[in-house]
């Protein structure tokens, strides 16, 4: 592919050994272990965590990239981190402290003693504690080293024919709930069930915020008017998995809104 950008990132890809990649299935990290791919051949290992905390709709979608792309590829369980019991405001850089350094046992293991992640330049501007962690671990985050945004990573995807190339981001279910909160696996599979029935009906960039018994929905803009339409199927769904009440968030969907509100 004739793209300079895409050029320097697979000749800074090029100078490693051997890598793998930690995978979540998302955009950003389909191009880097695309690019990976590309770059290095077989010498490439796609590894992505699954936690109690984990969209189970996205290890199934991992699972069929990796697959796709013709790289080797193992799921790593992982128990809950110690401390994030009560979902504290540091709970990103305590899931991605106990989650990378067990990525780097196991890398270390099969021979991949490089690890890297999907961060990209946008990911600057968002509170992301979880980069700290990465940082004291020595990950490398060659979209960061190449100057990569997500616009880069969308265009560079859809280039290469990525089907996650548009994607939405998606985060763990505990981004749904307030910092503070005590939680439960319960409180867990009701967001994700939500999430899927609202996804299932054509929303595709979609939050459900979980507030104890209410429900915070977040659309894109546009699909705001077609979800009011439809208010009382939504209602009578959420309220089938335990929610009270059931709310639309007029100002749509929003990634860290919880990092806002608390």
């Amino acid at each position: 592919m004739e793209d300079g950008v895409y050029r320097r990132l697979l000749e800074r890809l090029r100078r490693l050994q051997a890598v793998s990649v930690a995978f979540s299935g998302g955009a950003d990290s389909a191009l880097l272990l695309a690019a990976a791919k590309d770059a290095l051949g077989g010498r490439v290992l796609a590894l992505t965590a699954v936690t109690p905390y984990a969209v189970r709709q996205e290890i199934a979608a991992a699972l069929a990239v990796a697959a796709g792309l013709g790289v080797a590829h193992e799921l790593v369980e992982m128990p809950m981190p110690e401390g994030m019991e009560d979902n504290p405001p540091d709970r990103c850089y305590l899931c991605k402290r106990a989650l990378y350094t067990r990525l780097m046992a196991v890398a270390e293991q099969r021979g991949f003693n490089t690890v890297l992640d999907g961060t990209n330049l946008d990911d600057l501007r968002d509170y992301r504690p979880g980069l700290r962690a990465l940082g004291e671990l020595g990950v490398r985050s060659p979209f960061l080293e190449c100057g990569i945004g997500k616009d880069d990573v969308r265009r560079l995807a859809r280039t290469l024919g990525l089907s996650t190339w548009r994607k939405p981001t998606n985060t763990c279910l505990l981004t749904r709930l307030p910092f503070g909160r005590r939680f439960t696996m319960d409180d867990l599979q009701r967001i994700e069930e939500a999430e899927r029935i609202l996804t299932e009906r054509g929303y595709d960039w979609v939050r459900v915020r979980c507030h104890g018994n209410l429900a915070r929905i977040e659309v894109a803009p546009a699909l705001r008017a077609r979800l009011l339409e439809e208010a009382e199927v939504v209602i009578k769904d959420l309220e089938g998995l335990g929610f009270r009440y059931v709310t639309l968030d007029l100002r749509g969907y929003q990634l860290g809104s919880m990092n806002v509100l608390g």
